[in-house]
């Protein structure tokens, strides 16, 4: 996605420029080279090529020399290579495409890299935020969503927990910093479902009463 398809954001990430009771508490994107390997398996994937290759190598072993077998195999090698250069673009993309945004009333996640869209998520809708933290301290934050708020997995992924896909959870995937992220929600959400709601009621009930 280049730059100009984003021109028309007034706040990066952000579809519109928020209401003045609004501030924006944090902004980030997926790291690209966690993602390639938590959401679409990079390791997995290099490895079952390098097992193909192993393998023919040495079934072929029998019949030639170890070196022409492993020649001969290396067809392996290169196609893993180009399966894995186009996970590793995938990633890449779809993590320059992404903006989340933390804000005091609620969290947003900017998405797609064919074709953007934009989830809004208040704190009222999000019922649990589950961390999963890495030792190298990226994680993802999954929202788990109260009521009949549905979101399509497929639209939405990479960005949701993994294979909950009957009622999808959108995610902060593979971000850096991931508990202090969280903490900054969890802070927010607080505050802000405790805050009181106010009615106005009017005159005549008022004096009704």
């Amino acid at each position: 996605m280049s730059d100009d398809d984003l021109a028309i954001e007034p706040i990066w990430g952000l579809p519109e420029r928020l209401p003045e009771d609004e501030t924006i508490l944090w902004q980030g994107q997926p790291d690209w080279w966690a993602l390639a390997r938590e959401s679409l398996a990079f390791n997995w994937v290099a490895g079952y090529f390098i097992v193909l290759f192993l393998w023919r190598m040495i079934a072929a072993s029998d019949t030639m020399p170890v070196l022409q077998a492993a020649v001969a195999s290396s067809f392996f090698l290169v196609l893993g290579a180009v399966v894995c250069a186009l996970l590793l673009f995938t990633a890449f993309i779809q993590a320059r495409a992404a903006a989340y945004t933390v804000t005091n009333k609620r969290v947003t996640l900017r998405i797609g890299a064919a074709l953007s869209m934009t989830l809004n998520l208040p704190y009222t809708w999000i019922g649990n935020a589950r961390l999963d933290l890495r030792k190298s301290g990226s994680g993802t934050i999954a929202f788990e969503l109260m009521g009949t708020t549905r979101f399509s997995y497929l639209l939405c992924w990479p960005h949701v927990r993994p294979w909950r896909m009957a009622r999808t959870e959108p995610a902060f995937r593979c971000i850096p910093e991931a508990a202090k992220v969280a903490q900054i929600i969890a802070d927010a959400a607080e505050t802000r479902v405790s805050e009181p709601k106010l009615t106005r009621i009017a005159d005549d009930a008022l004096a009704a009463e």
